[in-house]
């Protein structure tokens, strides 16, 4: 691939906000000879644009060094419009890369946005990543595709202004315990492992922070195993199948960014026709939400050892630690050419 000018996207407004950091410096790290356009997008929304060394985003005065710059939705354009003072430039783009976890950034929002502009983008289209980002909507997808899931239940915030309803449904089909989750999110930020009552109470009063809809689940008594997909349609394929062995009771944002006993074996320790289930379930769901560009899909392995789907990310982490990358690594697959070759995804669109 010739070299491209590369508008990477990252921070954000959602409470990943750190991750999206992280992930964007691991990114920037792996454009190689592109020539990378970086904007950040503070916790209020400002877009900023630096110039300047990028050796670690992360240490960068944005609001000091920074100047504001738009993405222009006018296909006029292709590119992003840098404002110093009264005056604009015009900064070309070829690619953006959307490095944005969470909400405004993984839920079709910046996609649509790429779509005004006329710009390829990395990874799933506007209705794709607006299905997966909601996890309700995403458990229709695999219902309809037959794909085994874990019991579970849906409560909008208006139903939850008397809770005891909820509360008896939840221990009646689900019982204890259970995960209580906002529909919308992830890094598992606001998602709650309730043993009892008391404890769903507070969970739906956490997650109710972070979205007007809930999903609570089913506990799932077993292993958890995590697989990447690149490409689209009938030419996507499916990485090595690798197990989050959690250093804690779940994997949960600590156990995933902060402890550092969390094991991630790759690749995992099953009978080949269980990770050759992973894989067919995760690119089934996969092309379920007409995917395309990447996505890891998460499941459990029960004490039977049946495969039961947890969740698809449309953007995964992509810092050193996160196990997209390191998924593909192991399936032969190297940081340099997976960039490249989402890259090159993009611009097939």
């Amino acid at each position: 691939m010739n070299p491209k000018n590369v508008l990477v996207l990252f921070g954000g407004t959602s409470p990943e906000h750190e991750i999206s950091m992280a992930s964007a410096a691991s990114v920037i790290g792996s454009l190689g000879r592109h020539n990378v356009i970086p904007i950040y997008i503070t916790k209020s929304g400002k877009w900023l644009l630096y110039d300047g060394k990028l050796d670690n985003i992360q240490s960068i005065d944005w609001e000091r060094f920074g100047t504001p710059a738009i993405l222009s939705p006018d296909r006029s354009n292709k590119g992003v419009l840098r404002i110093v003072g009264d005056k604009v430039k015009i900064i070309p783009v070829d690619i953006v890369f959307p490095v944005l976890h969470g909400q405004d950034g993984e839920d079709g929002t910046v996609q649509g946005l790429c779509q005004l502009a006329g710009l390829p983008y990395m990874g799933c289209g506007v209705l794709s990543s607006a299905l997966a980002m909601d996890k309700a909507l995403a458990k229709m997808v695999a219902k309809g595709l037959k794909i085994p899931q874990g019991e579970y239940l849906v409560f909008q915030r208006e139903e939850l202004m008397d809770m005891e309803p909820a509360l008896k449904k939840i221990r009646y089909k689900l019982g204890y315990p259970c995960f209580v989750k906002p529909a919308v999110g992830g890094s598992s930020i606001g998602i709650t492992k309730a043993k009892n009552k008391q404890e769903v109470k507070e969970a739906i009063a956490l997650a109710l922070n972070y979205d007007n809809k809930i999903v609570v689940e089913k506990f799932i008594q077993g292993r958890e195993m995590e697989v990447g997909i690149l490409g689209q349609g009938a030419g996507a394929e499916a990485s090595v199948v690798g197990e989050v062995i959690p250093d804690g009771e779940f994997y949960d944002y600590d156990a995933k960014y902060v402890k550092p006993g969390s094991k991630t074996p790759i690749p995992a320790d099953l009978p080949e026709e269980t990770a050759q289930e992973i894989r067919k379930y995760a690119l089934e769901i996969f092309r379920g939400i007409d995917g395309r560009g990447m996505a890891r899909v998460d499941f459990f392995v029960n004490e039977t050892g049946k495969v039961i789907l947890n969740e698809i990310n449309t953007v995964p982490g992509y810092t050193n630690i996160s196990m997209y990358s390191k998924l593909w690594e192991a399936s032969g697959v190297p940081r340099q050419t997976l960039i490249d070759r989402l890259l090159e995804l993009a611009l097939e669109q």
